[in-house]
């Protein structure tokens, strides 16, 4: 608590006088260009990560960045999403999973969860269509990685998820809303964006082509000048298996290599799912 208290002091003294135009802007309302659903855990840091300031993110996180679907649960997750892209008119989802999430390793072993932590597994249900997927499509795999699989897929899961509720459904329709699939990996700081296209997780800006270069903020809004690339847009209808591209097809990167956190030989054989590819 000591370190709280310091800390608060040496906000108010170092970062906050220094950014006094930015806080009085900040009183006046917010207006963040980008919804980030992502962990609780301790190690993931959507602003960090990204690069960006206090006002430009709207974050939603939780135990395994879940978001039940529409009418599974009465939580804040629901209203959250709603909130932001229907009056604060967020228009980029992004769904960020991590490695080693500690959800995801609770979720292989759902059974285990109910008498000591009854409420966390009344919560990780909300991501029972990801455990389902894992253990009947990816029997063959070990302990680390159906880890690496049940992360990925959660992703997925989630961004469905996003889809069943009207306000997503709309605006989808519409043109008006993408949504996003990242990995972000603790040891390397890299970050894997779901291209629904190769079905596989690749570097986010192998993607920068598809994005229109005019693009631009509109006056008044904050910019996210240092973030990350943009990932490729999951707005697929349905789930398709995929495969995290090996190092040695490039992932369709011209002069370097594909980024993932497997090694070549893990990256030939898992994300394989029921699509019977060896």
């Amino acid at each position: 608590m000591k370190k709280l208290v310091k800390g608060l002091r040496d906000f108010k003294t170092n970062y906050f006088s220094t950014h006094t135009e930015l806080f009085e802007q900040l009183a006046q309302g917010q207006k963040p260009r980008v919804l980030f659903i992502s962990c609780s855990d301790s190690r993931v840091d959507p602003n960090l990560i990204t690069q960006t300031e206090i006002g430009e993110l709207f974050v939603i996180r939780n135990a395994g960045n879940i978001i039940p679907p529409y009418g599974a649960a009465n939580g804040g997750e629901g209203a959250a999403v709603e909130y932001a892209i229907h009056a604060l008119g967020i228009e980029q989802i992004v769904v960020c999973g991590h490695s080693h999430c500690g959800a995801m390793k609770g979720l292989l072993q759902l059974e285990k969860l109910e008498e000591e932590m009854p409420l966390v597994y009344d919560w990780l249900k909300h991501a029972e269509a990801t455990r389902r997927l894992v253990k009947e499509n990816y029997q063959t795999y070990q302990t680390e990685e159906l880890l690496e699989i049940a992360i990925a897929e959660n992703v997925l899961t989630q961004i469905e998820n996003l889809r069943t509720y009207p306000v997503v459904h709309s605006r989808m329709y519409q043109g008006k809303l993408k949504i996003y699939g990242w990995i972000y990996h603790i040891e390397t700081g890299e970050v894997l964006a779901y291209d629904p296209d190769s079905h596989s997780y690749v570097h986010p800006q192998s993607q920068l082509a598809e994005y229109d270069p005019l693009d631009r903020p509109v006056a008044g809004e904050f910019t996210i000048s240092n973030a990350p690339p943009p990932p490729i847009a999951c707005d697929f209808p349905h789930r398709q298996h995929y495969e995290v591209v090996s190092s040695a097809d490039n992932g369709g990167l011209q002069g370097s290599s594909s980024i993932s956190w497997l090694s070549p030989e893990q990256a030939e054989r898992i994300y394989r799912g029921s699509n019977g590819k060896k």
